[in-house]
């Protein structure tokens, strides 16, 4: 079959065009690690593809998944919940944290339809560490019965906050409202992750540091190496379980009516789940969303390495106090120098960040941004 002139013209030219946005050399990045960063991942795969000519793969597994691939120098980009400091860390891998989200505390009330579940820091605590253990106990009841203050913040066209002159998130209004909620009497059924999580480690950090009277042991990727009482008294036996990973322990909470657990809150609706407000140390209750946990992250120190101190006890009226951040692994010899960048860098961007909202990822500005960037520049340098 004979192809006319004008159409071998055609088929040159679009195969010109495609040569030219396609890189020097495509690159298949991998990685694995933390689960919180995942579904933003998940969700930007083609973006990047498509923008870079380059694929990642990320295979998950939980954050120490990410710190012992880093460690074997097993893929590109690995990530981890927390700071990797262990001594297996190579002199040559640099923290980098990219993906800022909320921790959702999901919880399975078969008669709480259309009603939102408010727990302070001290009940939050107090029901993970088995010393409330019904869901009509007074802690709850009081949460959920009174007077509730949510704060609503101005917004960039990015989904992040917008700040005044001093760098204060700006309030757009507050939403005041009185609660009523019927609990039930029956026991509270408590997931946690029975892998070594990042996501744990912080939810964990934050019981510690926001209701240490409650809490009383330092935070742990580890729940059973945190938990402040005895899993295996009589109370706690079949009471508190575990499940690994995020997906994990949502699927069995959303088996289990009575149930509590906490992980990103993009995996709530798939299990029919609630989804709480949390309260903070200004005395609102807020929702796990993207700007709540903007303004929280605002109030966190970092240090030389760019691992981030979180103020657990920040009075800024609208923050949401269980935020976290993954931090991606790279070592600055890599091989893959340009296209682990570009990954970098299109994760951080509002392109990749607000390509799900319902995801509720934050896109990270100001001067964690610019630290960002700073330890982008180390790689292959």
């Amino acid at each position: 079959m004979k192809i006319s002139k004008s159409l071998k013209v055609v088929a040159a030219a679009l195969a010109l065009s495609f040569v030219a946005v396609q890189p020097a050399m495509a690159v298949g990045l991998t990685g694995a690690g933390a689960t919180f960063p995942q579904p933003l991942i998940d969700a930007c795969k083609a973006g990047f593809a498509a923008d870079s000519g380059h694929s990642f793969t990320y295979g998950g597994g939980g954050s120490g998944t990410g710190r012992g691939n880093s460690d074997k120098g097993v893929g590109d980009v690995n990530f981890s919940d927390t700071p990797h400091t262990a001594a297996t860390r190579l002199a040559s891998v640099i923290h980098i944290p990219v993906v800022a989200a909320p921790i959702a505390v999901m919880y399975n009330l078969p008669t709480s339809k259309n009603k939102t579940l408010n727990l302070s820091a001290n009940t939050l605590a107090g029901i993970f560490a088995g010393t409330i253990t019904k869901w009509n106990d007074p802690a709850i009841v009081a949460d959920n019965n009174r007077s509730i203050t949510t704060i609503i913040y101005r917004k960039n066209a990015d989904g992040s906050v917008k700040k005044d002159a001093k760098g204060n998130p700006i309030v757009l209004r507050k939403d005041t409202r009185t609660a009523v909620f019927t609990l039930p009497s029956s026991p509270i059924k408590v997931i946690y992750r029975s892998d070594a999580s990042g996501t744990q480690g912080n939810f964990t950090n934050f019981l510690a540091g926001a209701a240490s009277t409650v809490w009383t042991k330092a935070g742990n990727n580890d729940f059973k190496a945190t938990f402040p009482g005895d899993l295996n008294s009589v109370s706690n036996l079949g009471r508190i379980t575990s499940a690994s990973g995020s997906a994990g322990v949502t699927v069995l909470a959303g088996k289990t009516p009575y149930s509590i657990t906490f992980a990103e809150k993009s995996y709530a609706k798939a299990q029919g789940l609630g989804v709480a407000n949390i309260g903070n140390a200004a005395g609102n209750f807020q929702a796990p969303d993207a700007a709540g946990t903007s303004a929280f992250l605002g109030a966190a120190s970092q240090d030389a390495n760019g691992f981030l101190k979180f103020d657990y006890k920040t009075t800024s009226p609208g923050a949401y106090p269980l935020g976290i951040v993954s931090y991606a692994l790279v070592d600055t010899k890599t091989s893959n120098a340009a296209a682990i960048k570009q990954l970098l860098n299109y994760i951080l961007s509002p392109k990749c960040v607000n390509t799900d909202p319902a995801l509720e990822y934050s896109t990270i500005t100001g001067s964690l941004l610019a630290f960002n960037q700073k330890q982008i520049a180390k790689i292959g340098a």
